[in-house]
Order: C-alpha cells, then sequence, then structure tokens
C-alpha cells in the first residue's frame, strides 16, 4: 500500500511528522493510499485513538483527505504547499476579521520621519559591498537594551524577521532529522519552519507562564537538540514566562548544556510583563527581537544576539544570501528608538485592557479562556470546526487552532487589536454561544 515507505510513531505527534516526512522526500506521493486506522495502530502496537488523532491533523494541516469508505490519501497539493497560514477563513461582508493577527494600525508609530532620516543618511553615505552589515550606533542601542533586561553579554546581528534569524539559528547547529522542541500550542509559521528545514518538531505543553519544565525535560529526553522559547506574548496563547518559570527552564536546560536554546522576544514594545531570560545556560543560545508587532509587520527587521560561534555562523551564511538587512532600515529603527517614537507603556495598556476585559467577559460566562500578554486570546473548545463555524455565522472571524497545534487540544485564537471596548460583551456572548449552541438566550 505504501510502496515500501514505514509509517513510524508512538505518539500521534510522531506518526504525523513520520507521514508527512514521507510526503515532503516523495516516498508517498501525490494520491497514495494510507493504511486503515486500525490496521496501522496495529502494526505499531498503539490505540486505534492515537493514530485516528494523528490522521486528524494531518487532514487539519492539508496533507491528507479522507473519501469514507474509501479511505485515506494523500492530497494532491500536500503540506509542502498548505502552509499553515492558509487554514484560515473567509471574512464575510459585514463581519468582524479578529483571525490575522496583525497590530493595530492605530498603535504604530508614524514613519515618516523615521524613513526622511533613513533617505538623508543614505544620501550622504551609502551602503556598498564589503561594508559593516551592522550600524554599529544601532548595535551600541541594542546592545544597551538588551544588557538593561538582562540578556547575557554577546555579539549582536540583524536578520529580517523573527522566523528568519530562527531559521538560520537552526540550520546552523542542527542538521536534517534532528528533532527540535517546539510550544504546542505554538506559532503556525515555525511549525511549519522546522519539517521545511528536514528537522522534527517535538510538542511542548504551555501554560499561561510559558513551556512547562516537564515537557521540556521529556523532550530533551526523546532526543530535542533544540528548544524555542517565546519570551512574551506568545502565539496563540499569550504566556509570558514568569521569573520563577524561568528558573525552572534553566534548571532544566543546565543538565543539557549542548541544547541550542532560541529564545523569541517578538513582543518587545507591546507587552509591560518584564523580560525574564531563559537564555545563556546553555553553550549554544540565540535571543532574537523583531520590530514587527511595535513598529509594523513591513519593517522586517530583527535584532539577535547570542553565543559567539552560533551567530558568526549566521552571519557568515548571510552574507552568502542576502548579504545584510537594509541600512535604510537599520537607520529608521535607530531613529524610533532614539527618538522614543512608541509609547511603549501606552501600546501594552490598550492591548492589556482589550485583551483582560475578553478573558474576564468569557469568564462570566463559564468560558475558560488565556491571555496573560501581547494581542491574542487562546480558547479551549470541544469541537474547532463548529466553533469556528458559528462564531463564522454570528460574524466573527477567528484563527482555527489547527493553525497552532502539534498535539494539544482544539481551541481558536482571538486577536484583540481591532477590538473596540464596546465589542468585548458581543464578542464573548458570541462565542459562548458558538461552544454551548443550546444556550442560545442565556446571556441575552
Amino acid at each position: 500500500m505504501l510502496g515500501g515507505y514505514l509509517i513510524e510513531g508512538r505518539r500521534a505527534a510522531e506518526i504525523s511528522a513520520s507521514v508527512e516526512r514521507g510526503v515532503r522526500t516523495g516516498a508517498l506521493a501525490p494520491g497514495r493510499l494510507l493504511p486503515p486506522v486500525r490496521e496501522l495502530a496495529a502494526d505499531l502496537g498503539v490505540n486505534a485513538n492515537t493514530v485516528a488523532s494523528a490522521y486528524r491533523t494531518l487532514r487539519e494541516r492539508g496533507v491528507i483527505e479522507t473519501a469514507g469508505r474509501r479511505g485515506s490519501r494523500v492530497r494532491e497539493r500536500p503540506a509542502e504547499s498548505t502552509p499553515r497560514e492558509a487554514i484560515r477563513v473567509e471574512v464575510p461582508e459585514g463581519g468582524r476579521d479578529i483571525a490575522s493577527g496583525n497590530p493595530d494600525p492605530r498603535l504604530l508609530p508614524p514613519l515618516h520621519a523615521a524613513l526622511a532620516a533613513a533617505a538623508e543618511a543614505a544620501s550622504g553615505r551609502g551602503m556598498f559591498y564589503g561594508g559593516p552589515a551592522v550600524d554599529a550606533r544601532l548595535a551600541r542601542t541594542a546592545r544597551a537594551l538588551f544588557d538593561g533586561d538582562g540578556v547575557p553579554d554577546g555579539p549582536v546581528a540583524l536578520t529580517s524577521g523573527a522566523l528568519d534569524a530562527i531559521g538560520r539559528a537552526l540550520a546552523e547547529q542542527l542538521n536534517p532529522g534532528d528533532a527540535v522542541a517546539v510550544e504546542d500550542p505554538g506559532w503556525g509559521s515555525l511549525l511549519d519552519l522546522v519539517p521545511a528545514l528536514g528537522m522534527r518538531p517535538v510538542p511542548v505543553a504551555v501554560d499561561d507562564e510559558g513551556p512547562r519544565p516537564e515537557e521540556v525535560e521529556r523532550a530533551l529526553g526523546e532526543g530535542a537538540r533544540a528548544l524555542v522559547v517565546t519570551s512574551r506574548a506568545q502565539n496563540p496563547t499569550g504566556a509570558a514566562v514568569s521569573a520563577v518559570r524561568a528558573r525552572g527552564l534553566r534548571e532544566v536546560l543546565a543538565a543539557r548544556p549542548e541544547t541550542l536554546l532560541v529564545e523569541d522576544d517578538h513582543g518587545h514594545g507591546i507587552v509591560d510583563a518584564p523580560l525574564n531570560p531563559v537564555v545563556g545556560t546553555t553553550e549554544r543560545w540565540v535571543l532574537v527581537r523583531s520590530t514587527a508587532k511595535a513598529y509594523g509587520p513591513d519593517l522586517r527587521l530583527a535584532v539577535v544576539t547570542g553565543d559567539a560561534l552560533t551567530l558568526d555562523r549566521m552571519q557568515r551564511r548571510q552574507l552568502l544570501g542576502p548579504g545584510w538587512v537594509s541600512h535604510l532600515l537599520q537607520t529608521a529603527v535607530l531613529h524610533l528608538w532614539e527618538t522614543e517614537a512608541l509609547d511603549a507603556g501606552s501600546v501594552a495598556r490598550a492591548y492589556g485592557e482589550r485583551r483582560e476585559a475578553l478573558v474576564e467577559a468569557l469568564a462570566a460566562r463559564g468560558v475558560d479562556a488565556h491571555g496573560r500578554t501581547g494581542m491574542n486570546v487562546w480558547v479551549p473548545v470541544p469541537d474547532e470546526t463548529g466553533a469556528v463555524a458559528r462564531l463564522l455565522q454570528s460574524g466573527w472571524a477567528v484563527a482555527p487552532g489547527a493553525r497552532f497545534r502539534v498535539a494539544s487540544a482544539p481551541g481558536v485564537r482571538l486577536t484583540v487589536s481591532q477590538l473596540a471596548m464596546d465589542d468585548v460583551e458581543d464578542l464573548a456572548g458570541a462565542v459562548a454561544l458558538a461552544l454551548r449552541p443550546g444556550e442560545a438566550r442565556r446571556y441575552d
């Protein structure tokens, strides 16, 4: 049936990853019929529900399709051409989009002066081949900001966004086939990036304080050679690593100093929760700060620090590709930093008021929700497809949890950046109704 390819794994995440690996390498061609659930479960020595869960994940990811009694087959356009970002719903006319994950445009600083300063600087001293990749003033300012947050000493590099930095760090220190511990639920683009690099994601459960130490210990014990942690404003749950959690994670990592630790602080500038760095315990580490949420996604720049070897390898490989991040962008970001164009406290309060109001309104209706920091609220749901469909009927387009999950339970992500405070009660009522459709008028 599989042309000699052997599906492997004991957990649902491992089984689905094995199928995706076969699809990616061409061993499982489009249209290939997969074994029935019970047959594969017997071959692997696992419960049939485990295989059913793996197949469900593969369907949600767009890797396979199921046609009733005809079984499950690899899709004609499988996972490689179906990124998680494509798992979305169309916003109906007159509907509200709280699925995109974009920042509130009203909270972004105006860029006119920053771009004018960059253009003026470029007219006097353009960047040419052979010049320094990183503006010295930008590097000093970035390093001072890192120092103020207790980030260990290290050189400064620049990449075109957080995902670019994470991908470069993983590619320079790991090999295809290696396992990477990732947050689950976690950032969908990262969950796509790891298998795209030929690596295997190992899910790590998170709570409101970040990755759980016992889960990290398990993942590293299963062979994960790297761990990716979100410092604050975790996407999609809003988790933020607390001081206590940071100590617990460092204790686990101290026993495995060979682990590559990548810390993503994309919430810098939009949250008021302090940074509690986890980096510094392992020999190889990287901390990334992108400007996307604070200054807008089109300002493609991330500041990176880490151990000297990893950053040197990242920069050498960068020279063979894009070369450097545009000095126009570097000067613009430096101008924004030096003029304090962004009132980070006001931005954090604006997102916090909407997020906390929504979590409280949901709690008043008996709905569990998570959103400690940032601009997202995560709501666990028993039936993801049904919840998304019912909310769409109510005029609310939300992000399906399948975009963010590996093995964790279903949920939906609500982004508060486009909400007004007057919207909160209506949205909370719609969510409660979507989860319990039989209680249509209870909260009217």
